[in-house]
């Protein structure tokens, strides 16, 4: 009930936040939809359906991470003193955070459900005709003429508010936190109140090693699995077919991928941190250290998300450099909708997820932007910082970037 107030009283920007996280969690469960679908259709290929729901991992967990970066940016989600005077405390706050997702979820996951009924024709009509795309086409993905499971379908759809929540509630949950007794009640320390502080910045660049180790395993891992000198091609069986017409991949490519994925997420907040050391390196001005100061202090918040947009980007221009120029392993094969709904919703993710989090870390900064302001520092220092921070991470990253994509995709080119 508390979240429902709440979100009747937010702001348009907070409103406009959850509405991201209600469209990626109806994208998210069109697909889970789909997957359905196809094995209500499909009754006797059952592995091709186990693998379409596996696929639908990846934009579920980027939901769930759009959901963890608009809580913890959500000024609406109380974390004060009043809030903790009132028996409210950082664990319940998390909680309402964690309820506030699922609820935005639902919402998605419920407009998805009546598009996908509308699709398949179930409530009186399909907009495919009008769409000018022949229903027997698309009576594969969406298993018209099939009746669904009523079970199956609530138990899909109800994995995305459960999972953006408890990522929600997890990634907010205070930790390490001690309880002081006031008046023979419990009340939480003033260490306690901050359950989203970002990690310090010494602690920011200890997963770099981690990172680049897991990069380079992923990597080889991926030119192993598709070396062709060691054998014939595999058969398809041994293939994991993307949705939509993409094609399929040798298992030990989707493991490399995801290996690299993981490494750049990981290696994202050491990354951020480097990357303000080398601006504060030398003798800086006052614009390069104010900058790169910056850079370092945030780094463990804005670095998860930076990796993650590094991570998608990746494999953006792995999948188009292999399977748009044909040189891939299921040969020149188009982009299907389903495809295209899941890169558009992955990449929707992750940009949102790096504004986000580039939010919170300016509302984290603002005592400290006051304290500057008072003693004179001019505004248009602060903002040639912030275009510096950026363009810093921009020269840094994007051949970061480029490099990881090509050495993915280099021994597909042999």
């Amino acid at each position: 009930m508390l979240s429902l107030r709440l979100a009747r009283g937010a702001r348009p920007l907070a409103l406009l936040r959850r509405s991201l996280v209600a469209t990626a969690a109806a994208g998210t469960g069109f697909l889970l939809l789909c997957a359905l679908g196809y094995a209500a259709g499909h009754p006797e290929q059952t592995d091709g359906a186990v693998v379409r729901l596996l696929w639908c991992a990846v934009p579920l967990a980027a939901t769930a991470h759009l959901a963890v970066a608009v809580s913890r940016a959500d000024p609406s989600v109380p974390f004060g003193a009043v809030f903790a005077a009132a028996g409210g405390g950082p664990a319940r706050s998390a909680l309402l955070a964690a309820a506030s997702a699922a609820l935005s979820c639902a919402l998605g996951c419920a407009l998805a459900l009546l598009a996908f009924l509308q699709l398949r024709g179930d409530l009186g009509g399909s907009w495919l005709p009008w769409a000018g795309v022949a229903s027997g086409a698309a009576s594969g993905p969406l298993g018209i003429g099939y009746p669904l499971p009523a079970a199956a379908t609530v138990t899909l759809l109800a994995v995305v508010p459960a999972v953006a929540a408890a990522a929600c509630a997890g990634r907010l949950w205070p930790r390490g936190a001690q309880r002081a007794r006031v008046g023979g009640r419990a009340r939480p320390r003033a260490a306690e109140r901050v359950p989203r502080g970002a990690a310090p910045p010494d602690l920011a660049a200890r997963g770099l090693p981690w990172g680049i180790a897991l990069t380079a395993a992923g990597i080889a891992l991926e030119a192993f699995a598709n070396s062709s000198d060691s054998g014939p091609p595999p058969p398809p069986d041994a293939l994991l077919p993307l949705p939509g017409g993409l094609g399929g991949s040798p298992p030990g490519v989707v493991g490399g991928w995801a290996l690299t994925a993981v490494g750049l997420v990981l290696a994202g907040p050491g990354l951020t941190h480097l990357c303000g050391r080398l601006l504060a390196a030398g003798r800086p001005g006052t614009l390069r250290l104010l900058a790169g100061r910056v850079l370092q202090q945030e780094a463990g918040r804005l670095g998860h998300s930076v990796g993650v947009l590094c991570a998608v980007a990746t494999g953006a221009y792995a999948a188009v450099e292999l399977y748009g120029t044909g040189a891939g392993p299921s040969g020149n094969r188009p982009f299907g909708p389903l495809t295209g709904l899941g890169a558009a919703l992955i990449m929707m993710c992750a940009t949102a997820s790096a504004l986000m989090a580039a939010l919170e870390a300016k509302s984290a900064r603002n005592g400290t932007t006051d304290a500057l302001l008072r003693l004179g520092a001019p505004p248009r220092l602060l903002r040639g910082a912030a275009a510096l921070r950026g363009l810093a991470l921009l020269v840094l990253l994007t051949p970061l970037t480029w490099a990881v994509a090509e050495l993915s995709t280099l021994p597909f080119n042999r």
